[in-house]
């Protein structure tokens, strides 16, 4: 059995989904609502969109020409028929891409998102590598999972740690925020609720879904395992998001020098 068969597994209970992480509206409101004055129409880049919720939210709602980005084309196919039914095809446009290379020049978007995804290539490597991106007066709005106690149980931490995800706190994400050239200038607390969002609809999922084959079984433990250890210890972790900006100045190039 190939890991790769275990991935598709995994993402075929996430499809059809509302939510690939946790996350609301009312947080993508609240964290775009930090980023303060935006371009009229501002050019944004949703990373790890998956079926692009936030996507659709900033098209919307900020007038925003939204590029969403996802490696798993099903997710994106959701995205374009959402954005059509939603009358936003004009709007939002699609890239299967690799959120550690991606095939975009610099200084293109007055807005990076990327909502539970930055995890993916490291949320330090994340930082550094999406900064070029942002054009000048730009800013980052960027969630990551981090403790929420100063003494996390030993099951707790190695879960995490087997997941390949250490966590830390916040207070360590943000000061990580500012050696990659950042200002903060937002951290929002996500609240529990958020996760109830994406795990209510995840956990139907997974107690509907027959094992049918070996990859798909070993997906079920995986996510069943996830669950239990947020049923168990939600307590210990949580999500915040940060809404950063660029410094220049000693150390550091100004915007748009990249």
């Amino acid at each position: 059995m190939s890991e790769t068969s275990v991935t598709e597994a995994f993402f075929a209970l996430h499809h059809g989904l509302p939510r690939q992480s946790p996350g609301s509206d009312a947080t993508t409101r609240t964290l775009l609502s930090f980023t303060g004055p935006l371009p009229e129409r501002p050019r944004v880049l949703d990373l790890g969109c998956g079926p692009g919720r936030a996507s659709l939210l900033l098209a919307a709602e900020a007038g925003a020409d939204v590029t969403a980005v996802d490696l798993h084309e099903p997710f994106l196919a959701e995205l374009r028929r959402s954005a059509a039914d939603r009358g936003l095809s004009g709007s939002i446009r699609t890239l299967v891409a690799d959120m550690a290379e991606l095939p975009l020049s610099d200084g293109m978007f007055d807005l990076v998102w990327a909502e539970g995804a930055a995890y993916i290539i490291g949320a330090d490597h994340a930082l550094r590598s999406w900064r070029r991106l942002l054009a000048p007066g730009g800013a980052l709005v960027v969630t990551e999972c981090v403790w929420t106690t100063d003494e996390p149980s030993a099951e707790c931490r190695a879960f995490w740690e087997t997941a390949g995800s250490p966590l830390r706190t916040a207070g360590e994400a943000a000061l990580a925020a500012e050696a990659a050239g950042y200002r903060v200038l937002g951290m929002y607390e996500q609240p529990a609720s958020d996760w109830d969002e994406y795990y209510g609809p995840f956990a139907e999922r997974v107690a509907a879904q027959l094992p049918e084959g070996p990859a798909m079984e070993q997906a079920l433990a995986g996510s069943r395992e996830e669950l239990a250890m947020y049923r168990e210890h939600g307590g210990e972790y949580g999500y915040a998001a940060y809404v950063l900006r660029p410094m220049h100045g000693a150390g550091f190039p100004a915007d748009g020098e990249f």
